[in-house]
């Protein structure tokens, strides 16, 4: 069904101006080039997309009253003084993690244990701001 839709690079290529203007105010294509098959879409609606993945954590109380946020979705963790300080931090980790995932791209997204992360590594990149990722990290208990 999908190859209907699909466009032929070539014809992207020569008209690249008009192809983006489509993509921003109109919708995503699909492009084709030899084997190859590929998404073009603006950021916004890739952001819309990626708006059904959250960021979970766990939440534990440290005995000298700090607060670890444990990530569920990707393996980090950090500790702040308190439940805002900790979701900033981790705020920041996640961020730092994508921009690694992104450059080690061709690595990261094959290896088994990290392919998942792909959405939740967009996502941040997109978002960009360690203050509003901090801000939608839904968190629970944990138990110590």
């Amino acid at each position: 069904m999908t190859d209907m839709l699909m466009e032929q690079a070539t014809k992207v290529r020569k008209e690249w101006s008009s192809v983006c203007d489509s993509v921003i105010h109109e919708k995503p294509k699909f492009i084709k080039r030899t084997r190859d098959k590929m998404w073009f879409s603006s950021l916004e609606t890739m952001s819309e997309i990626l708006s059904a993945y959250q960021f979970t954590a766990e939440k534990y109380s440290e005995n000298n009253g700090s607060i670890t946020l444990s990530l569920n979705e990707i393996d980090l963790a950090e500790n702040g003084t308190d439940e805002q300080n900790a979701r900033l931090n981790l705020a920041k980790s996640i961020l730092e993690y994508s921009m690694e995932y992104y450059n080690n791209y061709e690595l990261y997204s094959h290896s088994p244990n990290r392919k998942k992360h792909i959405p939740y590594i967009f996502k941040a990149l997109i978002i960009d701001n360690p203050q509003e990722i901090g801000d939608m990290i839904q968190c629970q208990d944990g138990k110590n």
